[in-house]
């Protein structure tokens, strides 16, 4: 019995040391699906690249086409014109968007919910409904000379700058508010009884402890507010003030446009957005896969 037993021991062990031979036929189905995907994903920005390097006409390999987009585009100074829009856009809605996170979050007000609602409610809105509205309040309010040329709201920075922030803080304060929840009470706690005030627990508690986040959705904001385009359309009048991605129709002709220019100039469009996106990636990646290993 005991031979039987220890016979039957070893062959158990054998037949758990023995390698398990799965199909390798999924993964590499799973790897040639997700190559083909990308491939076709980045095809329009390859064929965009290679053809701002040749000459429209000839054929040709050239870098013409990049100093003719700078100079006739006139980029520099509308390169200047996204800055003055997006930087502060970004700012005021993280800053926004993280306050009303803040009250969500930490308060159980049924105020809460509603405000909430309306903001989920306003990103699944589309903006071009609101276009009427928007631009006839732009052209009734007025604003000192040294704000606006104009003297309108209209044909100012300021209203692209309204506009993306009101658009985009509803997004972010989703996000915030869910990742404040997900901070320990005991902190907040603490907080208290050490006599903090809200805006104290606010200020010094809370907005360090979301540094990751809001760095995620800065890069988010940062590329979807610099390359907006319709707000900037419509409610823009002055060429000088057009943002980067609008002025791009500069180097389109009344009968005739050199679709290689143009592809030059996307790509001098897109530089800054990708050299953003690499510089704040580590951020961008923890910012996203924060609470994935939380039950």
């Amino acid at each position: 019995m005991t031979a039987v037993a220890a016979g039957s021991a070893a062959t158990g062990r054998a037949a758990e040391a023995r390698p398990v031979h799965r199909s390798r036929a999924p993964r590499i189905l799973a790897y040639v699906l997700l190559v083909g995907v990308s491939l076709l994903w980045l095809f329009p920005t390859f064929w965009a690249v290679l053809a701002s390097f040749r000459d429209y006409h000839t054929g040709a390999w050239t870098i013409q086409n990049y100093e003719n987009a700078w100079t006739q585009g006139n980029m520099a100074r509308h390169f200047l014109n996204s800055l003055y829009i997006t930087a502060p856009a970004v700012l005021l809605t993280l800053f926004l968007s993280s306050m009303a996170a803040f009250v969500i979050a930490r308060f159980s007000w049924r105020f809460n919910l509603i405000m909430l609602g309306l903001f989920t409610a306003a990103n699944l809105l589309p903006q071009q409904s609101l276009l009427i509205p928007l631009f006839r309040i732009s052209t009734r309010i007025s604003l000192p000379f040294w704000l606006s040329d104009s003297g309108k709201l209209y044909d100012s920075f300021w209203m692209l700058i309204l506009v993306n922030t009101a658009f985009q803080t509803g997004f972010c304060t989703f996000v915030l508010s869910n990742y404040i929840k997900t901070l320990p009470k005991e902190l907040y706690e603490a907080a208290m009884v050490d006599g903090a005030s809200i805006w104290r627990q606010y200020w010094k508690l809370t907005l360090p402890l979301c540094r990751p986040p809001m760095a995620a959705l800065a890069t988010l904001e940062v590329t979807w507010i610099y390359n907006e385009f319709f707000w900037a359309t419509v409610l823009m009048r002055t060429g000088d003030k057009f943002p980067i991605t609008s002025a791009l129709n500069n180097l389109k002709g009344e009968f005739f446009t050199d679709n290689n220019l143009l592809s030059a100039g996307s790509v001098l469009v897109a530089i800054p957005v990708i050299i953003i996106f690499f510089a704040l990636q580590r951020h961008f990646v923890s910012g996203l896969t924060l609470g994935a290993n939380k039950g």
